[in-house]
């Protein structure tokens, strides 16, 4: 099964070691990746555990669980500058009640106790509902058009 993160690498070898604790990401990249597949298997002990010490206070499991409800994660798309190892932009497509959304975001992380976390991020201006053409190609990198693709799911 190919990983949630659209990285084109089976779930096994990319993000399900990370999710399961036998690895520890190596890169903020990585462990923003491996949030996103997180999200998308409802993993929310996972994403709790990785955000900094600092930002962890004041959440909880079923915060988290709650502002997830109803949501669908099903595709990634990062633009990383390699010459900032700490600072990870991406853009999440998601579903909600049968419409189409999009995050946009601009991630900071921190190296804590030897480990990758998330700290903050910065939401662009075009978050929010997008209407994906059904005959472009789909956001997840498959090489499907939309329609016959994620937005299957839509249905």
């Amino acid at each position: 099964m190919r990983c949630f993160c659209c990285s084109s690498l089976p779930f096994s070898s990319c993000c399900e070691p990370y999710l399961s604790g036998s690895k520890k990401p190596p890169t903020a990249e990585a462990l923003m990746r491996s949030r996103f597949s997180a999200y998308a298997t409802q993993n929310y002990q996972y994403v709790l555990d990785t955000y900094s010490a600092q930002k962890r206070v004041g959440l909880s499991l079923d915060n988290l669980k709650e502002s997830a409800t109803g949501t669908h994660w099903f595709a990634l798309t990062v633009k990383n500058d390699a010459s900032a190892e700490d600072i990870v932009e991406f853009t999440a497509f998601y579903f909600e009640s049968k419409q189409c959304f999009q995050l946009h975001e601009t991630s900071r992380f921190i190296i804590e106790n030897g480990e990758w976390r998330y700290h903050d991020g910065e939401l662009h201006s075009d978050c929010g509902k997008v209407k994906l053409g059904r005959n472009l190609p789909c956001p997840c990198d498959s090489g499907k058009k939309f329609k016959q693709c994620c937005g299957k799911k839509l249905s």
